[in-house]
């Protein structure tokens, strides 16, 4: 009962009536106060970003979606996101205060122990940079911060995959890269740099110099930069590439198509390697045309083995654009609502 107390007494319990009784006094019931505190999330990625307050049953009580430029480096778009953190907590009528928890996503490696970017090729000015002291001003709150191919697999295996043991999640956009699960669990491998796809070597005579320093990473020549490079004024930005594939460009369709065979060479690849249930596709220049899902389930059940792909089930995103917040707020909210964290509160 003293535990009961110091729970209610933080606002994590609430009375939910009285339970049926089988004689005697009635048994009190109590309920998870899904109200009794918010966490902020933020997806960003190279050219835009998606930022939400959500409860603590994940569920986004105002979201923002805007363009952005991650080379910026830290100090812009963090100052940036802080400033539209505090609006969408004005707007669902919170403040700093009722914080529990951040989680930002960015498109690198990230040493989720630390929270700093680890050489990332996509984010000049990033390497290292504390991005969890940069909230210190506004919380005292943790704040997470992870690799955004991976929220958005939390996000879809907690909310549509759960019975999935195994799931690749791949996100082609700007640039392409993977978050794993494996056992249930996200795989971030030793330094943070586990999933990444996009530096997989699939064309090594191409020429095209990849971000990393490699030549003919899937990166520099299937991602939504690569496709931008290649069109030059037709499409100086992704969301140029993306914008024209969904207005049936040819030229834009067939590059996308051409990015969807590559990944799935490449993943098939990684799932030889790894013999997951299922594999997730999502991204924006995924989403502009399906024959980029098509061209990405045709190559990989061609080229892995028949035992890794006999019951691989291959299929779009179910989530969409809010894989990724909804992954971030998951993660928050396990947490901030960990067994030992809530312990020493109890304590």
């Amino acid at each position: 009962m003293q535990r009961l107390a110091v729970l209610t007494d933080a606002g994590l319990v609430i009375p939910a009536g009285d339970a049926q009784s089988s004689g005697g006094r009635p048994a009190s019931r109590f309920a998870f106060n899904e109200a009794a505190g918010v966490v902020v999330v933020g997806d960003l990625g190279q050219t835009g970003c998606h930022l939400a307050v959500c409860d603590l049953r994940a569920r986004p009580l105002a979201e923002h979606t805007a363009p952005l430029l991650i080379a910026q480096g830290p100090d812009v778009i963090l100052g940036w996101v802080k400033e539209r953190f505090a609006e969408l907590l004005a707007q669902s009528g919170h403040d700093w205060a009722d914080v529990l928890g951040i989680c930002i996503g960015l498109p690198g490696p990230v040493d989720f122990e630390t929270g700093r970017p680890i050489n990332p090729p996509a984010m000049p000015g990033w390497d290292a940079a504390d991005v969890p002291s940069m909230f210190a001003e506004v919380t005292s709150c943790p704040v997470l911060v992870d690799n955004d191919a991976r929220i958005m697999a939390v996000g879809e295996h907690r909310v549509a995959r759960r019975g999935d043991r195994h799931m690749i999640f791949v996100k082609i956009g700007s640039g392409i890269g993977a978050g794993v699960i494996i056992d249930g669990e996200v795989l971030r491998g030793e330094r943070g740099a586990a999933g990444d796809i996009g530096h997989f070597v699939v064309e090594p005579d191409s020429g095209e110099v990849c971000r990393c320093g490699n030549i003919g990473c899937l990166d520099a020549v299937a991602g939504g930069w690569a496709i931008a490079r290649r069109m030059g004024d037709a499409a100086p930005t992704p969301p140029d590439v993306v914008r024209l594939a969904l207005e049936g460009d040819l030229e834009a369709t067939g590059h996308v198509r051409r990015s969807g065979r590559l990944v799935g060479a490449a993943l098939a690849n990684a799932v030889n390697l790894l013999n997951p249930t299922s594999v997730v596709i999502g991204g924006k220049l995924a989403e502009a045309d399906e024959q980029v899902f098509a061209a990405v389930r045709e190559v990989v059940y061609s080229n892995s083995t028949p035992i890794a792909s006999r019951y691989l089930d291959i299929s779009m995103t179910e989530l969409g654009h809010m894989a990724g917040i909804v992954g971030a707020a998951h993660m928050t909210i396990d947490h901030v609502l960990d067994p030992e964290r809530v312990a020493s509160l109890l304590g």
